[in-house]
């Protein structure tokens, strides 16, 4: 099946090219990267559970047909292996599995208004709030220093039959940015529904669910300075299934971080606090988004460029229920090569069930060198001393990580 489509999908490829040039334009770019890495202790104990030693790749095409200035067709094509295993990675590199369509949209302008209608990528709240591919609709409103789009995500379809459509769960989101000099600003409002949740996977401990997010990004730029902002208000209600009652939201999180730029070097830092459930309430106060959510922070305890696992206990991308602070440097050390190093600090909002909250103290550092345009070779490690709230199971060993990544684009 999978070798039929890539055929499928290199015929159509080839017979687009192969119509009058005159019809339309193509445009065509690509990433590609393979990760050798090593982590070890990520459950802050010595058993082993979590180590692991792999290599993988990605690679990612896209390919763009130009019709005219206001008529575009989208497409983003994704492949992954982990060298050895059974799904493309072992003798014959012939898996099965590893092929993904992660976009395939019409992008088109009607007058003032641009419709993007099909498999997309979107961003609200700088991955607070989502930051992933969907199928729906964004329908955006342009004006002079400012836009305002509508969003629909279908995240969930029912299915047909009788009352299927009450399982459906829909995302709706305005977010209009307003340019003002050096200064953007861009609220959001953000509601999430379903008659009947307890289908999708990830709500199926829910029933109703009327959730609202209400939410301002500032970004600005002063000099060699430059700050941003994000606070988010979330509330609304869910009708829960294991206690078979109505429970209101009320949750939050707030955000700040900022780069000074001094030459070849940088001081850069954020700091976020994103509220925990406090058990000893009627209310639901643990800042979540069902699905979607994904702000990358720190290389262990927030997954980095290494994402194939979090320090135990660690919220990972899906920013919940902790507060962490980072301080870092970066430097320019010449045209071919960066340094950056990184130094973060965290802990639960709140306390987990043996009163601990501490996850730890995360030292970060990556260098990258290109190797020639377009290539580029990073070399990684981490070091996690971990806290009492990291710990999972017998022997408490700090984390760490070593890995290198060779990337290139175009």
């Amino acid at each position: 099946m999978k070798k039929l489509l890539m055929g499928l999908l290199a015929a159509g490829l080839v017979a687009l090219m192969a119509l009058p040039a005159m019809a339309f334009d193509s445009e065509f770019g690509g990433y590609w990267r393979t990760r050798a890495y090593m982590q070890k202790d990520f459950t802050g104990s010595d058993s082993g559970a979590s180590d692991v030693q792999q290599v993988d790749t990605r690679a990612r095409l896209f390919y763009t047909a130009v019709f005219s200035e206001d008529f575009k067709f989208v497409n983003g094509f994704e492949w992954n292996q982990t060298w050895g295993d059974t799904v493309g990675g072992d003798i014959g590199t012939d898996g099965t599995g590893i092929f993904r369509i992660k976009w395939s949209y019409a992008n088109f302008n009607l007058g003032p208004v641009n419709f993007l209608v099909g498999l997309q990528k979107r961003i609200l709240h700088r991955g607070f709030v989502f930051d992933d591919d969907f199928a729906g609709l964004a329908v955006t409103y342009k004006g002079e220093g400012f836009q305002i789009p509508f969003i629909w995500m279908k995240a969930y379809e029912g299915g047909v039959g009788k009352d299927k459509n009450d399982y459906d769960v829909d995302y709706y989101a305005l977010k209009p940015d307003f340019t003002f000099g050096g200064t953007k600003l861009t609220p959001t409002l953000m509601y999430i529904y379903s008659k009947d949740a307890s289908k999708w996977d990830v709500t199926n401990g829910n029933n109703e669910v009327r959730v609202w997010l209400a939410g301002i990004d500032v970004d600005t730029k002063m000099g060699a300075s430059s700050l941003w902002f994000t606070g988010i208000y979330e509330g609304g209600d869910f009708e829960s299934i294991p206690a078979k009652k109505s429970m209101d939201m009320e949750a939050y999180l707030l955000a700040l971080g900022g780069q000074f730029d001094m030459g070849p070097a940088d001081i850069h830092g954020q700091i976020f606090y994103a509220t925990g459930d406090d058990k000893n309430t009627d209310d639901y106060e643990a800042f979540f988004i069902p699905k979607g959510q994904s702000y990358y922070w720190a290389e262990i305890m927030g997954l980095g460029v290494f994402d194939n696992q979090a320090s135990s206990n660690s919220c990972a991308d899906k920013i919940s229920n902790i507060m962490a602070a980072n301080l870092g440097v970066g430097f320019k050390a010449s045209d071919k090569m960066k340094i950056k190093a990184d130094l973060w600090y965290a802990k639960l909002a709140e306390e987990n069930d043996k009163g601990d909250d501490e996850l730890g103290t995360e030292i970060d550092l990556r260098l990258t060198y290109s190797l020639m345009k377009n290539l580029n070779l990073d070399l990684i490690a981490a070091y996690l001393f971990t806290g009492d709230a990291t710990y999972k199971g017998t022997g408490d060993e700090d984390a760490y990580e070593i890995g290198t990544m060779l990337s290139f684009s175009f």
